[in-house]
């Protein structure tokens, strides 16, 4: 698991749904896989690599090395078809200023965007990139 680049998002958050479909769109290499936070898989890989339990939004692994907040964004986006692996580029601004939007987005993220009921279910030819 540790090769793996994984991608652990809150399967009931309507913006980290449309962020994994997005996500998949410009993966042609199906580089990533995904895994909710609600999972047995995500619980299990959180509680292995010691990710405390109030960290509810994306979380990127890759080759055992934790990334969270814009961080696993911007390390995300590295991977990414096209023009959107500029956006790592943005890593030179200091963590803690690109940090403090992705926490005032993320504490938003369900007024804004609203949350399903239960996680969403990959389509069947999807399946086999989900945890």
């Amino acid at each position: 698991m540790d090769n793996d680049a994984i991608i652990l998002f809150d399967g009931v958050c309507n913006l980290c749904n449309s962020s994994v479909q997005f996500i998949i769109k410009h993966d042609k290499n199906a580089y990533f896989k995904f895994a909710s936070l609600q999972s047995d898989f995500g619980r299990n890989l959180r509680k292995e690599k010691q990710i405390p339990d109030n960290v509810d939004s994306i979380i990127f692994v890759e080759r055992g090395k934790v990334h969270m907040q814009s961080g696993a964004i911007l390390r995300i986006a590295r991977h990414l078809d096209g023009a959107w692996k500029l956006a790592a580029a943005a890593l030179i601004i200091p963590r803690p200023i690109r940090d403090m939007l992705y926490r005032y987005v993320a504490k938003n993220r369900y007024r804004w965007f609203g949350r399903q009921n239960q996680c969403m279910l990959p389509s069947p030819d999807l399946k086999e990139r989900f945890l």
